[in-house]
């Protein structure tokens, strides 16, 4: 029940609700017997974000002061109180939530367990409001909403310190609330009847309708009795749904014609009934209808391209559905919510006006990994000449989460064009969804090197120079070539070799004398004794700690036998007068033309450098803790960097 709303005005934003105001008043207050932790669900449509999304209203100190407090009933208006943190999930890992936490509390933690035990060691407690957990992780399919429940709500919720209110799917509702002690939390299910609000429901359906509010003047709004009466019919058909309310008023206002409010049978109960109703008074076959919704019910991010709309939802029907879609605007508009978005250009996506719609068209498909099976493929089919970099932004970027929940994404994983030109965000999370036993060489390297690319948004040129230096890093070289050869862009380096030898602690580039012709360039590493080819250095009670090995700078040449006592090294006057300079810090390296003062490349590195030269030509060599490698710098000029 709603609770007694005699003398006091709803609240403005949600129009009722007052039994869950109450509750979740009395928590904001820690008021004697609340509970610590408040778990917000229901089905999908409920009505759950709209309601946290009123409650934190009153939560924000400035926004509180635009509503009509004075007149709504006290007891479901929070004291003021400074506002919680509130985490914006959309598309966000569980372990990136975290860490918005970790900020906005201003944590000195660099670990996820320091997080929670700093947490816990507050002298006060601190407030989390955690909305839309359903739309948690860049890629659907994943399970990222789980994850998040998991790893980052269960520990929230058991730290003592942290009052913590979560709006939760209700498959997940009970597992976050499982092992916490009786009276530490409490579950609010809106389809439960102490919670629902079947007045509400009906006030909602009659504004919706009422031509002040912005509906249409029909016969039906414009006479106050026929709006009442009707809208106490959709409420009352609605159940406990507000998601139902809303369908059932867009679908009559949208299509008017044939309307006859006096009969209830055209009046949907569910959101299945809300579609089919739809179809039928349109005189269209309701699976018509979900078909060209499908592509939008299976879609990734914030949907698909209207361009792509006809081609995909064909694509899942197994027949044209171009007509279909080119005449069916006003039989798919009262489901379908369009946004226009910035970019390279200006684009009009569309998805569907609620989750709820895609989990009821999901749940109808015969199978919906064919489906995505047949996505995938008109997707592929959609790149222009193969090239990555002149397809759509959705098909590109998009493409892994379809083949992810089709099953195919492996054998997806072996173009460094996709790995070169798909955001990393989702890719990478489209990836570590797979088992690794069913992963390829090449995604584990890109999944190696993904952590560098989110944590830079390094653009794609970036991207294809450290992809290329991993390729080479982990006996790829092929995948190398293939960024070098095939793709296009002018990188910044070229890897000319990678040794997997650990324990270098210093390096320095030099050169060989020969007998006959020029000098050799070479790398010394310093590395531990007993590394295979390596020689020793020192006096002999010294060679138990280090040794000496020579690699030839460009590649590994034969270099023979070796005597340490001919290297060269470059003198400082010979370093002075390159063209090129080297900076160093922990984990990135700098080149910079001396004469411009422009950087010409910048190499980071997900383990610290312990060592770094730069030859006169142009030449760098690193080290980390993995091994050694060399990169020829390509910004050099040509007739130098030989």
């Amino acid at each position: 029940m709603t609770g007694s709303t005699e003398d006091y005005a709803p609240h403005p934003h949600i129009g009722g609700r007052t039994a869950v105001l109450r509750a979740l008043a009395a928590w904001r207050a820690a008021a004697p017997g609340a509970p610590r932790v408040v778990v917000l669900t229901g089905g999908s449509g409920s009505g759950r974000s709209r309601l946290l999304t009123g409650f934190l209203m009153l939560c924000e100190p400035d926004f509180r002061k635009r509503l009509p407090l004075d007149e709504m009933d006290p007891s479901t208006v929070p004291p003021e109180l400074p506002a919680p943190a509130v985490p914006a999930l959309d598309g966000l890992t569980a372990a990136q939530a975290l860490w918005l936490l970790a900020d906005h509390f201003e944590l000195n933690a660099t670990s996820v367990e320091g997080v929670y035990a700093e947490l816990a060691a507050l002298d006060e407690p601190v407030t989390v409001v955690v909305p839309d957990v359903d739309r948690a992780g860049p890629v659907r399919a994943a399970g990222e909403p789980a994850r998040l429940v998991r790893e980052m709500l269960a520990p929230l919720a058991a730290t003592k310190t942290v009052r913590l209110l979560a709006e939760v799917p209700y498959p997940l509702a009970a597992e976050l609330a499982a092992g916490l002690a009786p009276g530490t939390v409490r579950i609010i299910d809106l389809d439960e009847p102490e919670w629902a609000d079947p007045e509400g429901l009906v006030r909602h359906a009659q504004a919706a309708l009422d031509p002040e509010f912005g509906a249409p003047e029909l016969p039906f709004t414009v006479d106050p009795a026929a709006r009442l009466a009707l809208g106490a019919a959709i409420g009352r058909r609605a159940g406990t749904s507000p998601l139902v309310v809303q369908l059932a008023v867009q679908c009559v206002l949208m299509a008017p014609e044939g309307f006859d409010p006096a009969d209830e049978s055209w009046l949907p109960t569910s959101v299945g009934e809300a579609l089919d109703l739809h179809a039928r008074r349109l005189g269209a076959d309701p699976q018509t209808l979900r078909l060209m919704l499908a592509p939008l019910a299976l879609a990734e991010a914030d949907g698909i391209p209207v361009q792509l709309w006809a081609r995909l939802a064909s694509a899942v029907a197994g027949q044209d559905m171009s007509r279909a879609v080119a005449g069916g605007m006003l039989l798919a508009a009262p489901f379908v919510q369009p946004e226009e978005v910035a970019g390279d250009g200006p684009r009009t996506l569309l998805r569907l006006l609620h989750p709820a719609l895609g989990d009821e068209i999901r749940a109808g498909l015969p199978s919906v990994r064919a489906a995505q099976t047949q996505i995938a493929m008109a997707l592929l089919e959609a790149v222009p000449e193969q090239d990555w970099n002149k397809a759509d932004p959705y098909v590109r970027d998009h493409v892994a989460g379809h083949t992810l929940e089709a099953g195919l994404l492996p054998q997806l994983l072996t173009d460094p064009g996709l790995f070169v030109h798909a955001d990393p965000v989702p890719l990478r999370a489209a990836i570590e969804a797979v088992p690794a036993g069913e992963l390829g060489a090449p995604a584990r390297t890109y999944l190696r090197t993904a952590p560098l690319l989110t944590r830079t948004q390094a653009p794609a040129v970036l991207r294809a120079a450290l992809l290329e230096t991993a390729f080479v890093d982990d006996g790829l070289p092929e995948y190398a070539h293939a960024i070098h050869g095939r793709l296009g862009l002018d990188l910044p380096w070229q890897t000319l070799w990678s040794l997997p030898v650990p324990g270098i602690s210093a390096l320095t580039v030099g050169s060989l004398p020969r007998p006959e012709g020029p000098a050799v360039p070479i790398a010394v590493l310093t590395v531990p004794a007993g590394t295979p080819g390596a020689h020793p250095v020192g006096e002999p009670e010294d060679a138990a700690e280090s040794a000496m090995l020579v690699h030839g700078l460009a590649g590994p040449d034969d270099l023979g036998t070796i005597d340490p006592g001919q290297i060269l090294r470059p003198s400082e006057d010979k370093r002075a007068a390159a063209p090129l300079a080297l900076s160093r810090g922990a984990d990135y390296l700098r080149v910079w033309d001396r004469a411009s003062e422009e950087i010409v490349a910048a190499l980071i590195s997900d383990t610290p450098f312990t060592a770094a030269d730069l030859s006169p030509d142009g030449i760098l060599v690193v080290a980390t803790e993995r091994g050694a490698k060399a990169l020829r710098i390509r910004s050099a000029d040509p007739a130098i960097a030989s």
